[in-house]
């Protein structure tokens, strides 16, 4: 699945040269010399595939407002977008993108696992990746390199926003927890920050159960749940296993309170507003009261016909700043926008404080949300939750949240 903007018919189709233009399209592309490329990769299809699909609408809409706007260094920005597949296929389109497409930098992805493999292929050719969905505290950790940055949270930004809620409704010290994760490399990590959070506030997990990707039927796992009585049920889970496990948990009757450290609100959406329940985290959602958050809200919605969901939002906004960074260096360098980024240059990330890069492990600093679902009084299929107010709060710093580097030493390579 490949798409580009900006590349006309008549290029590919006109003069003596239309058999060879045709049999090489990508050698043409990256001769353009009138736009300035990126590489686009996230899943479109399996258990990520409703998430990447947002993503892909949001950052069509970012490089259509850019472009409208004057572009970058006054030339047209052009997406270059694929399917990422699996770890293999990722690293195997981003290393095309770069040494074939000539994208000056990478943007993407959902997988933890993929978000490693095309790290390494930026490593490897020094070109800038922008991760907006992997969450895994490694890739801010033992994984990271100086070419990759983060808009995406990592998986302690996500604990320790919802474990604060989850503190407040006293569901954690003294409590019973019963667990189910995504086997694969971000569930077996935020399982791990998880059981970090409830060892220093005094809880236990009473079973964690991991889940295959392609799970489908969560009724054995349902049926261990009612008969371990648990205080609260915890999903560490991703992509359609959370839509599944919600409209299962709802239809087997279960009442015991359900969280989750990992969240997209499509899936909830998905659903159904009177399956969702419960408490769970959130990097950004479409009911944010300032004017970015709305501006960006009624565009997305005037152009799709749907509000956006919070993987729109990650890539949205790094297509936004990877433009607004060139337009101010006046230049598409990695290095020099590695610098800038280093150096703590601030973002509209559409909240009510602006965002910047941690120069130590290149993760985002931000605010998040937890949110609260609303079940049968929502008044609609997507205002389904009400929502807490800005973590870390307005006097706080906005690292409280973020890995300390004790949690998770990054040795920047």
């Amino acid at each position: 699945m490949k798409d580009t903007f900006n590349l006309s018919r008549r290029t590919l189709l006109g003069g003596a040269a239309a058999t060879a233009l045709i049999a090489k399209p990508a050698v043409i592309l990256a001769q353009t010399a009138d736009a300035i490329r990126f590489g686009h990769l996230t899943p479109r299809t399996g258990f990520l595939g409703p998430l990447g699909e947002f993503a892909v609408m949001a950052a069509d809409l970012a490089v259509e407002e850019i472009n409208a706007a004057g572009g970058v260094m006054g030339r047209k920005l052009e997406i270059l977008k694929e399917d990422s597949v699996n770890p293999q296929t990722a690293s195997t389109k981003a290393e095309r993108m770069v040494e074939r497409d000539k994208v000056a930098c990478i943007i993407g992805e959902i997988s933890s696992a993929s978000c490693l493999t095309i790290a390494q292929v930026a490593q490897r050719t020094k070109t800038l990746f922008v991760n907006t969905g992997g969450n895994s505290d490694a890739l801010r950790g033992a994984n990271c390199n100086r070419y990759m940055f983060h808009v995406e949270s990592q998986n302690s930004m996500y604990v320790k926003t919802c474990g604060r809620s989850l503190l407040q409704q006293g569901l954690v010290k003294g409590k019973k927890w019963f667990s189910l994760t995504a086997d694969y490399a971000f569930g077996h990590d935020l399982l791990k920050v998880a059981k970090r959070f409830m060892e220093a506030n005094g809880g236990q997990f009473a079973a964690d159960k991991l889940v295959p990707t392609d799970l489908t039927d969560f009724s054995a796992m349902l049926i261990e749940i009612r008969n371990a009585k648990p205080d609260l049920v915890i999903s560490n889970l991703a992509g359609n296993q959370i839509t599944n496990f919600l409209k299962q948990y709802a239809e087997f009757g279960l009442t015991f309170p359900v969280a989750g450290f990992g969240f997209d609100t499509a899936l909830a959406w998905a659903a159904g507003k009177d399956n969702f329940g419960g408490t769970w985290p959130v990097v950004w959602h479409h009911l944010i009261d300032t004017p970015g958050t709305k501006k960006f809200v009624a565009d997305f919605t005037k152009k799709y016909g749907k509000p956006p969901e919070n993987q729109a939002w990650g890539d949205y906004i790094a297509v936004k700043i990877f433009a607004q960074s060139m337009n101010e260096l006046k230049s598409t360098d990695s290095a020099k926008l590695i610098e800038h980024w280093e150096k703590g240059a601030k973002f509209d990330v559409l909240k009510t404080r602006q965002g910047y890069f941690r120069a130590r492990d290149h993760q985002l600093m931000h605010e998040m949300y937890t949110v609260q679902a609303l079940g049968k009084s929502a008044k609609n299929q997507y205002d389904i939750f009400s929502s807490s107010p800005p973590v870390p709060g307005p006097n706080e710093d906005l690292e409280i949240i973020a890995t300390t580097p004790e949690e998770n030493e990054c040795k920047m390579a």
